[in-house]
């Protein structure tokens, strides 16, 4: 905090850039994104997770906590290195829709070409990158390795969950293991190459981003989806019976959000498992998004401290109970190992004074939601008078309705408090809230690309407790336009968070 100083950022993830292929990617539209970010004033780009998506297409739920996302590999730059051909794009391209990201037409169109780019790429590419693949592969072998068999698997039985596959396989035994991976050997060389690219175009797009002066912020689930590679590799490590199904799972009680909790279904960590091995599996993890990424929101924060256990027969979170969390032995080691800890708290939902000693012991900022603001009374603690400056202020999250859309949803009496703080109508609450997030005490200040753009309910991420047309929303081309990022950097240069340190 102390180092970047007063700031601002935009959250969107890449998904949601413009692209002619149906969803986000890291190629043109991410660089002109990088442009606008720095003609704005921002300093920061926050994102999402960026592993492959699971269920539901939520990127928190990936089947890796390493790998990257395949939609997000940039086509045209593999045209440009000759593993795609011009006309395989042309030949191939769907009329996707603009505004959603329509994952039926999405998957299978990106998948098949990355995997013919792989197919070229093995017969004809030269000396020099074969060599660059294979230091690549050497260099993520701890990961890649299982990853890519993984994946491999899951395509050969058509995206089952791992304890679905033939018996031998779920339970990991070495004879059916070495047969598979001998059989699925370009399945696994393909997935590699995927890989690959991704992490070649991502790692471009970020010296990109500091050149333009933009630190990225990335995300952290705080569990793996059971459905993972993780969880297959080491049961041993999660709260699961002799048949490896989970006993528990994890979720929130009652919330804002939800009257009944969240039931995310993710299998619980043994914690006392992992910090035997002094939390090795968590150093590795944080390491490695640190090489992707200059800071890192931890989700989920308070379940460190104390995590809702949800029996995994029950049907909705509503009935579990607290469980203590690693605490403070699972931050030193991490401290231990990284020095000084880059961390985001999102400290959300149920806070207990033990949360705030364990977020304030390890100088990680907390987070603040205005749309959380003004549902009780001045002492409400998401109200920018109450703030503390080692704070991260959002109008909304991506698990937040737009701001617009939040407002016109109100009660009255809650609509008539929030106009007569902001001393406004309400037609441009979205402005309305940015002016109050910056020229708030929180150090930095974070906005959803929707509330920027004005945007209603239609332009919502995620739904919390709802299964349908999440992670499809889609930014439309035209919009960064001159007049908004002078708008933002105005409004950056007045509140003193224009930074480039």
């Amino acid at each position: 905090m102390r180092r970047i100083g007063r700031a601002c950022g935009i959250l969107l993830h890449p998904i949601s850039l413009p692209s002619r292929y149906g969803i986000g990617d890291l190629g043109a539209s991410a660089a002109h994104w990088l442009d606008f970010l720095e003609q704005a004033g921002q300093s920061f780009w926050q994102v999402l997770p960026l592993g492959p998506t699971g269920q539901g297409n939520s990127p928190y739920a990936s089947p890796s906590t390493f790998a990257g996302n395949p939609l997000l590999v940039d086509l045209d730059a593999l045209v440009e290195e000759g593993d795609l051909l011009p006309e395989d794009l042309v030949d191939e391209l769907p009329l996707f829709p603009t505004e959603r990201v329509n994952y039926a037409q999405v998957i299978p169109f990106k998948l098949g070409l990355l995997q013919r780019a792989a197919s070229r790429f093995a017969s004809h590419a030269g000396i020099e990158r074969k060599h660059e693949l294979v230091a690549f592969q050497t260099n993520h072998s701890w990961w890649l390795d299982d990853f890519a068999f993984f994946a491999a698997l899951k395509e050969r039985f058509v995206g089952l969950s791992w304890d679905k596959w033939p018996v031998g396989l779920a339970m990991r035994e070495p004879k059916e293991l070495a047969l598979e991976r001998e059989r699925l050997a370009e399945a696994i060389s393909i997935q590699v190459y995927i890989q690959f690219q991704f992490y070649r175009q991502w790692k471009s797009l970020v010296e990109r981003a500091h050149l333009h002066g933009i630190y990225l912020i990335g995300d952290i689930p705080i569990f793996p989806a059971y459905d993972s590679v993780e969880v297959w590799l080491q049961p041993e490590l999660y709260l699961l019976d002799e048949g490896r199904q989970p006993l528990a799972v994890a979720g929130v009680p009652p919330d804002f959000f939800s009257p009944t909790g969240q039931r995310w279904g993710n299998p619980l960590y043994r914690w006392d498992r992992m910090a035997q091995n002094g939390f090795d599996w968590w150093i590795r993890r944080i390491q490695h998004l640190l090489g992707l990424v200059d800071l890192i929101r931890l989700d989920h924060f308070r379940g460190f401290e104390a995590y809702w256990q949800v029996p995994a027969a029950e049907q909705t979170a509503e009935h579990g109970n607290w469980e203590k969390g690693p605490g403070e032995l699972l931050f030193k080691a991490l401290q231990e190992s990284l020095g000084e800890l880059p961390f985001v708290a999102e400290d959300l939902g149920v806070i207990t004074p033990e949360v705030e000693k364990l977020r304030k012991s390890f100088g990680m900022p907390g987070m603040k939601v205005l749309q959380f603001a003004f549902a009780s009374d001045g002492q409400n603690l998401h109200l920018p008078h109450n703030y503390e400056r080692e704070t991260v202020v959002y109008t909304g999250t991506h698990d937040n309705n737009t701001t617009q859309g939040w407002l016109a949803g109100l009660p009255p009496v809650e609509r008539k408090r929030v106009l007569e703080y902001l001393g406004t109508d309400g037609e441009d609450v979205h402005w309305d809230f940015i002016r109050l997030a910056y020229h708030s005490v929180a150090d930095w200040a974070i906005v959803p690309m929707q509330d920027v753009l004005g945007l209603s309910s239609q332009g919502c991420m995620n739904r919390p407790g709802s299964d349908d047309g999440n992670w499809e929303w889609r930014m439309s081309s035209g919009v960064l336009t001159k007049d908004l990022s002078l708008r933002l950097k105005q409004m950056a240069e007045l509140s003193g968070r224009t930074n480039r340190q």
